[in-house]
């Protein structure tokens, strides 16, 4: 599980460094053109896109303060809501397919990194079974 866990948080993570990347550098005409929101609250996005991103990853990867990354998913979770809203309004289920199952995947990753192979647990070992 450890394995598939990191191989969607590494997937996960690149899409939304991208994308986060994107909604900062691209200019605020598009920004505004292709989703009708501010400026501001694309670039918010944006940031948020891509602290989420590497909260994905950095936390395990280092060993420093590992419990992030079920709580950077959790925050990709709320993003993905918003976006597969906003898709299904402006181009239907099909639009809202992707930000779906991208916070899907989020959740998959929340649930399994807080419960079913949190970092630094033994291998084997059962996060819910408690050693004195």
């Amino acid at each position: 599980m450890n394995r598939v866990l990191w191989i969607v948080q590494a997937l996960l993570a690149a899409l939304f460094v991208f994308a986060g990347g994107m909604k900062l550098v691209m200019p605020a005409e598009s920004l505004v053109e292709q989703t009708g929101l501010s400026v501001a609250f694309m670039r918010f996005i944006g940031v948020v896109e891509l602290l989420g991103g590497l909260g994905l990853v950095l936390p395990g990867l280092t060993g420093i303060r590992t419990a992030l990354t079920p709580l950077a998913a959790a925050g990709l979770v709320v993003v993905m809501i918003g976006a597969t809203v906003l898709s299904f309004q402006m181009g239907g289920v099909g639009a809202a397919a992707m930000p779906l199952v991208t916070g899907l995947l989020c959740a998959f990753v929340a649930y399994g990194r807080s419960r079913l192979a949190p970092h630094g647990a033994a291998p084997g070992a059962s996060p819910l079974h408690v050693t004195r």
